[in-house]
């Protein structure tokens, strides 16, 4: 998914002054579109983390004062790397200046993980719905790629709604490589589904994702059976609208939402970039 690591640049990084208390160094950086780019940094020792937790992470302020957000973990909790996949806001305090990093480069986080959008707050079940939209999917490229995700569920989906087809390109390129992925390559053989839909585009698949789930198409496009609260479980990661429209959905079909302290149905994240 990245170009090849600037081995020399990572090495003159790492001769320079010693690493501050909370600073990584940028491994790789891929620009998807004009508006979303991904990348890497190195893994504190320290840090442990379940798969589709966040961390805060950011630069040094011109004041000299932290500035940091919330940012999903993208990459697996085997990874000896952290991966990060951030949207470009062009007057936004972190990201205007985010987007402009390049390997070698020091970047600010904190080694303290949280989040719901992990297994342990789901109770057992035999469907995974994953429901994400832009930037949304980055917990899921941490759990898709995570092989207690499919030892803990039969089939597992992945939804991906954007506005504009370039916007799936991380997503899809994804779930392309793990099919050669040499630790979970077998064991997402006809488990995991992949489900982009684009909304101001023309595309294969197209409506906002709660339209498809409301209607049954997603079901219908994907040979599955309804929801069924006895079986399937969801997790959600998007705007806040579209969480409060997903969890109406998913609650009137039975489902009940959890924590990490009380496992339930589905689990929805409520930390955003900005």
């Amino acid at each position: 998914m990245y170009a090849q690591t600037n081995h020399a640049k990572l090495q003159e990084a790492e001769h320079q002054k010693p690493l501050g208390k909370d600073e990584q160094i940028v491994t790789a950086v891929r620009h998807w579109t004009d508006n979303l780019f991904s990348f890497r940094v190195t893994r504190p020792q320290s840090l442990r983390f379940r798969s589709g937790e966040f961390v805060m992470i950011g630069l040094e302020g011109e004041n000299g004062k932290p500035l940091l957000r919330a940012y999903s973990i993208a990459s697996p909790s085997w990874d000896e790397e952290l991966e990060f996949f951030s949207i470009k806001v062009p007057d936004g305090p972190l990201t205007s200046r985010l987007q402009k990093i390049q390997v070698g480069d020091r970047i600010l986080l904190k080694t303290k993980p949280t989040g719901t959008l992990v297994l342990d707050a789901l109770i057992p079940g035999k469907r995974l719905f994953m429901f994400s939209t832009g930037t949304g999917i980055a917990p899921f490229a941490s759990l898709i790629r995570d092989p207690e995700v499919y030892e803990k569920f039969e089939t597992v989906v992945l939804t991906h709604t954007c506005r504009q087809v370039a916007e799936l390109e991380y997503g899809r390129t994804l779930v392309e490589n793990l099919e050669n992925d040499p630790l979970i390559g077998e064991s997402i053989s006809g488990k995991l589904l992949y489900y982009p839909t684009i909304t101001q585009e023309e595309f294969q698949t197209q409506g906002r994702i709660t339209d498809l789930l409301s209607s049954g198409k997603l079901f219908e496009d994907l040979d599955l059976p309804p929801l069924n609260s006895a079986t399937d479980r969801g997790m959600i990661c998007g705007s806040m609208g579209l969480n409060n429209d997903l969890k109406a959905i998913l609650e009137a079909q039975g489902l009940v939402e959890g924590s990490n302290n009380r496992p339930a149905e589905y689990v929805l994240e409520k930390a955003f970039v900005g």
